[in-house]
């Protein structure tokens, strides 16, 4: 009997050990989001990063070479919400960064809640909350699988880029005021702004970061290699600059400009994990009494605003991601620090790609241009006007597609069908135009089958047109007076992606095969061992997890 009695307890021992180590977790995880950035950046300026950087993830960590993007259009909003749903458009809802509701026509921005008021601020940019985000994120079911006691945090100076990787559970929010140059969040989260955000926010560090202006972190005649001349046609110039070169007197330039401008400098980054830190440091973070895993979402937005006025040929932007490299590694190193190494498990991914700037890429004899969308819109409504006797019968091109005014529409009883053929018609017409797509009927077959399928990952019914425009290569809505980059379209410049992951749980190594964007989030759900987002339609990267 006695023997019976210890051979079950053994057993029983045996499987208690074993059920211990399948719910093993890191202490904390933190995903880092760098807004446009390109895939190939992780290699373009390799020469001159360090170490501890973009090199220490390299070399711990696994590296998804082939991670695309499977949706249009390709913007901040909805990557975020793509890497932390693992779903698309057309299930988690978020449809662009603004886009029109189709039934009513009106406008909405990707996190607008007016029913929330700001916290740390009067101004309308802390009117905002996750509400219209459909899915659940795999931060949200960190919480649900904890029972609430994990914590999770997002930061970013956009607030998309905190709020919706954060989700609908978060324990905060935080995103940057650029009128008072501090952090902000809203009743959704919180009623006040905790104590140490307040002491942070006194400290006064925009001002502080702009006071230094922004030179080369190295001598500028060494920025050959990568970088165009500094002075050339393709960069924006901030009002008071003469030329878009270095150095940027930020000092001089802030007077006039105000705390906006830090975001589209590389102090913005800086400011941005500066915040990070402070978070972990007096939340806990990665020091959960209940012994749950932590998660902190941070996203650097600096990189998006550089390459906007700049273009990705810059010296601006080659200075960013080198001091960027520098930040990284400082970060890491903090971590290592604060929560341990192998304690927490880190990945670096990006919300979308960018592209060079198209009469830089035509100068050079390539091929690209511009869509004239403004005009091709006023050229529509005045067709239209002529066949149906009504103006402003398309809204918006917005996000690439034709936002009919659905409500004017139907209120007329005019015929839908015929209305989309005209416009139909004339797109085709339009130079740099590939095809043209009704969302609600049958041209999809005339659709090489990678583009079909992140058309329909794309569309959302109560939220996207009813038309999709794909642009030729190179091409995109603007002007020939355009500067910097933009993106937002299928092409593997605006869709291919770093994905990195280090750490806790993670086995070394680097991979070619095609993983998708959506893949991250049930690739994180594998790790913490809980359940994937309520959209999921992405895989677990199993190599990553040793698998």
């Amino acid at each position: 009997m006695k023997k019976i009695l210890f051979s079950t307890a053994v057993v029983l021992l045996s499987l208690a050990q074993s059920l211990s180590a399948q719910v093993a977790r890191p202490k904390l995880v933190v995903g880092l989001m760098v807004d446009q950035m390109r895939w190939d950046y992780l290699y373009r300026f390799s020469n001159r990063y360090g170490d501890d950087g973009f090199k220490r993830l390299l070399k711990d960590g696994f590296s998804c070479e082939n991670t695309l993007i499977n949706y249009i259009p390709t913007y901040t909003a909805v990557g975020h919400s793509s890497v932390y749903t693992g779903s698309v458009p057309s299930i988690h809802g978020i449809a662009g960064n603004d886009w029109i509701i189709q039934a009513t026509g009106e406008s909405m921005y990707c996190t607008q809640d007016n029913s929330v008021e700001g916290v740390g601020t009067t101004e309308r940019e802390g009117k905002q909350s996750p509400r219209n985000l459909l899915s659940s994120t795999i931060t949200d079911q960190l919480k649900l699988a904890t029972n609430f006691k994990s914590k999770v945090i997002g930061i970013s100076i956009k607030d998309r880029g905190g709020i919706l990787p954060a989700g609908h559970f978060a324990d905060a929010a935080y995103w940057f005021e650029a009128k008072s140059g501090d952090w902000i969040s809203s009743t959704f989260y919180m009623k006040n702004l905790p104590n140490w955000v307040q002491k942070f926010n006194k400290l006064g560090l925009p001002a502080k970061y702009l006071k230094q202006d922004w030179n080369t972190l190295y001598p500028i005649e060494t920025y050959t290699d990568r970088s165009i001349a500094d002075n050339n046609p393709y960069e924006g110039k901030w009002p008071g600059e003469k030329t878009p070169t270095f150095p940027h007197k930020t000092s001089e330039l802030m007077k006039d400009v105000g705390y906006e401008l830090i975001k589209s400098v590389p102090q913005g980054n800086t400011l941005t994990l500066d915040f990070a830190k402070a978070a972990i440091e007096n939340e806990q973070l990665g020091r959960n009494p209940s012994n749950n895993p932590d998660f902190l979402c941070v996203s650097l937005s600096a990189t998006d605003y550089v390459g906007h006025r700049y273009s990705i040929s810059a010296v601006e932007i080659e200075d960013t991601y080198l001091r960027l490299d520098r930040e990284i590694a400082d970060f890491l190193a903090y971590l290592d620090k604060t929560v341990g190494e192998g304690n927490y498990t880190f990945f670096l991914t990006a919300d979308h790609a960018a592209s060079y700037n198209p009469m830089f890429y035509t100068d050079k004899r390539g091929n690209g241009g511009y869509l004239f969308t403004r005009q091709i819109l006023r050229e529509l409504n005045e067709e239209l006007q002529v066949q149906h006797n009504q103006k402003n019968l398309v809204l918006s091109l917005m996000n690439y597609q034709v936002h009919l005014n659905n409500k004017l529409i139907d209120s007329l009883d005019l015929n839908r069908e015929d209305i989309k053929k005209t416009i139909i018609k004339n797109l085709k017409k339009q130079d740099g135009i590939t095809y043209v797509v009704d969302l609600e009927g049958g041209e999809n077959m005339f659709i090489p089958a990678p583009i079909r399928e992140k058309i329909i990952n794309g569309y959302n019914r109560k939220n996207s047109g009813s038309i999709q425009i794909v642009a030729e290569p190179q091409w995109y809505s603007g002007t020939p007076r355009s500067t910097g980059t933009t993106h937002g379209v299928w092409s593997a410049y605006d869709s291919h992606i770093p994905l990195v992951f280090m750490g806790w749980g993670i086995t070394p190594g680097v991979s070619n095969r095609e993983v998708h964007i959506v893949d991250i989030a049930p690739t994180l759900a594998s790790l913490l061992h809980i359940m994937e987002p309520n959209g999921n339609i992405g895989q677990p990267i199993v190599e990553v997890l040793g698998q």
